[in-house]
Order: structure tokens, then sequence, then C-alpha cells
């Protein structure tokens, strides 16, 4: 009888050792190594296409051919803009999110509501607890199959029979495959059942879909092998509180990872938000201090987002410096250039700045806007609701220029606005435009438009 092999991984990270150690010098995490029954004989996981294996040839860069990649549209046009215009055939989709998030809801949605032939694979809920949700997103397709299995061999069979387009795996952390004997969920299984998955899909062109579980810090579980595995890998985020929620491509081998999908958690399913400006931007009945709009870019759709402001004397002495959804840095270097280039003295003073819809942005054009609104709080005089924000701030104190600046300007007449007030370094396409363009280039000038 063969000697038993195992081997030593880090839950954490995945590094494989030889023997057992207290601390893994990889990720720095202590007590995480343990210890999995590995197997080098080779099983058949799926069956070859072809009897004889084929042997790639090396050809020179200008003979090989360049194919277009074949896209299956899923019916959902803010999933459709995240991947880059469809699922490709034969690719690997990795879907991450918190717990109660809507992945499977997501998933499930576009299950119902592509005409293709799709196979829902489920390790963590029941056909029929399945059943009642697909009732209540009242979607129908005749050709969505739910199969509850969580062995990779079973799966495969299954597959073989049915012949599906599409295959949704709820969870890759629930599957466990024959070749190793490891428990599902840890590091071996994870990476092996993930493989099974990507030799099936690139054989077959069929595009395969995995939600994964992330862990408290807020990366997928399992190893980051399996981010470097699959061809696409989404991010499922927003506050279980409020009702939006946010779709981001964190790798995209076939499109932009620029993009954004914005969603609405409804008791019917999750609703696309077509325009997420009217989300972003509060009503209200009267003109409060320390508001201000910015005009800015998630890839190719433009945003209208609010920022809020409030500046108050410090209590404690020592000031407080806040943000959300907002790079803190940034905000102390903004305060920073307000107190020397401009000289308004904000350093003994509380400063707390929070990007509303709960979303966060790293566009560089929204400082004219935290600006405006620090300043508007700390005079206690509120920008008229028609003006917008679309500048970088330098650490001059000069009003910078930013890109595809009219694409922002066309986004704030369309939604209503007046006035916006963007660089005067700006080149400018045309100039009739129906809003008024304030073009500024100190922070001076900005503060005598306004106030």
């Amino acid at each position: 009888m063969a000697k038993t092999k195992t081997s030593f991984f880090c839950q954490n990270c995945g590094t494989q050792y030889a023997k057992w150690v207290g601390k893994c010098t990889a990720c720095n995490e202590w007590n995480t190594i343990v210890e999995e029954v590995i197997q080098k004989e080779e099983k058949r996981s799926w069956k070859q296409t072809s009897p004889t294996k084929r042997v790639s040839k090396a050809l020179k860069i200008n003979e090989i051919a360049i194919n277009e990649e074949d896209r299956i549209d899923t019916k959902n046009n803010e999933l459709n803009r995240v991947l880059g215009g469809g699922l490709v055939k034969g690719s690997m989709t990795l879907l991450g999110g918190e717990p109660g998030i809507g992945k499977s809801t997501l998933l499930l949605q576009v299950a119902l509501s592509i005409h293709r032939k799709v196979l829902y694979v489920s390790g963590e809920e029941s056909q029929s607890q399945i059943k009642m949700r697909a009732e209540r997103l009242n979607d129908q397709n005749t050709d969505c199959l739910i199969l509850t299995e969580t062995k990779t061999q079973n799966i495969f069979k299954t597959i073989e029979e049915v012949d599906p387009d599409v295959v949704v795996i709820d969870s890759i952390q629930t599957l466990h495959t024959e070749s190793i004997d490891a428990s599902p969920g840890s590091i071996s299984q994870i990476r092996e059942t993930t493989a099974e998955l990507i030799k099936f899909a690139k054989e077959t062109s069929t595009p395969v879909v995995l939600i994964g579980h992330i862990t408290k810090e807020g990366t997928i579980a399992g190893p980051k092998i399996l981010e470097h595995m699959v061809d696409v890998v989404l991010q499922f985020e927003g506050d279980r509180n409020h009702t939006y929620r946010i779709l981001r491509a964190q790798k995209n081998r076939f499109g932009s990872t620029a993009e954004l999908g914005i969603y609405e958690m409804q008791s019917v399913g999750l609703r696309e938000v077509e325009n997420p400006s009217e989300i972003l931007i509060s009503e209200k009945d009267e003109s409060l201090s320390g508001t201000a709009i910015a005009a800015t870019l998630e890839g190719m759709r433009p945003l209208m987002i609010e920022v809020q402001a409030l500046v108050s004397t410090a209590v404690y002495g020592t000031p407080q410096r806040s943000a959300t959804g907002y790079n803190i840095k940034r905000l102390n270097m903004i305060l920073a250039v307000l107190e020397k280039r401009a000289g308004f003295r904000l350093g003994a003073k509380d400063v707390f700045l929070n990007i509303a819809g709960g979303i966060s942005v790293d566009d560089p054009a929204i400082d004219l806007a935290v600006v405006a609104s620090i300043l508007s709080s700390n005079e206690d005089d509120a920008i008229a609701q028609d003006t917008c924000f679309a500048a970088e701030v330098g650490l001059a104190g000069e009003i910078r220029p930013v890109n595809r600046i009219d694409q922002r300007i066309l986004e704030a007449e369309k939604l209503g606005f007046s006035t916006i007030i963007v660089s005067k370094f700006n080149k400018i396409a045309k100039s009739n435009y129906k809003i008024k363009v304030v073009l500024v280039s100190k922070i001076e000038e900005v503060y005598q438009q306004l106030f």
C-alpha cells in the first residue's frame, strides 16, 4: 500500500511548507499552518476532448490570428458594463462579497433572465430554497437547471448529461474533489477544484461563474492564487443597512477595471440603477452649508456626487480629521494647502468629510468640491444648489485640469445644473453649452466666486 503523502499549507495565503512552523514567513500570520493530505497520482477530473495530447507550437507574433471574443449577453446592463460587454465564452469569473450582500440573488437573477441553458450548482441551499427565491424574483427561465451538489466528479457528470451554455457555482468554498483528501474550503481543495473547473471551461468554451466567500479583512477566502487563476474578479460591495450595492471589477482580462455597476436591493431582487447621480445627490428643501456637488467619472460613466463637510471648533484641543469614502491623507493635504496658500485658519478646527451615498471615490477631480464644502461649512454660508465642481487642487493652491471635462460638463447640464466651476487650464472643445462654465486658476478665485 502506498504511503499517504502530506504537506503543510498556510490557510491564510496558501504557502506550502515541508514541515509545521508556528509563523507563516509569507504573510506573517501565526498558527495558520495546517497539515493536509495530498495525492500525487493523477485522476481523471474532466474528460479529454481529444484522445491524443496536443503539443502547442511556438508561433511568430505576426503569424498569430486574433479572434474576436464571443460574448454571451447576460440581459443585465450593469453586469454587462462591468464585464466589458458580457460573459466571454470559456472565461472564469469570480464574484466575491460580504455575507448577505446579494451575490446569490444577482447570479440567480442573471440565470433566470438570460436566454441560455444555465446550470446553477448550489452547495449551500436546497433546490426548494432556490425555487422560493426564484418565485420572489418573478423571472422565469425554463432552461435554468438547479443542482445541489458539492462533489466535482458528480457535477461534471451532470454537465455531460445536460450540456449547459453557462455554469454558476455557489460557492467555490463548498466544493471538494476526490483527487485530494482534504476538507472542503481548505487551501488544497479550493485550488484543485478551481483548476478542474478552469480545465472544463477552456476545453468546452463554457463560461463558468464562481461565488467566493470573503475573509474578515475583505479579501476573497482561500489562496491568493485563486484570483490569479481566474479571468475576471468582481467585488460586490455595499452597506447592508443601505439598499444600494456597487459592483466593481478588480481584475478583468477582457475589459476595463474602471467600470462600476450600481444596484438597489428591493424585496423582488436587485434593481439596476440606470442614473446613479439621482441617488448620490440628496434631496433638500433648503440650501445647507457644507455641501458641494462634484462631477466625477467611474470608468466611462460620469457621476454627480455630493460631498458633505463639517468644520467646527476643536473642543478637546487636538483637532480631529475624519473622512468617509475619501482618502484621509488627501484631506489632510487639502487642509494644509488651505492653511498655507489661501490663509484659512483651519488648524485648530475639527474637519469631518463624507461622500453621500456610501461610495468611495478616488477621482482627483472631486478635490475642488471638497475645498468648496469645507469653506462653505467654515463660513456657514450655503453654496447654490445648481452649482457643481470638477477640478484637482495642487500643493501650490492652483486649480489643475482634469481629463474628459466635456463629459462632466454634459452630465451636469443634463441633470439641470446652471453653473460648473472648472480649471482655466482645461481645453474645452466647444463653447455653446447651455450651462455656465466658470474658469478659475486659484483657490482665492473660487472663494470670491462662491462667497
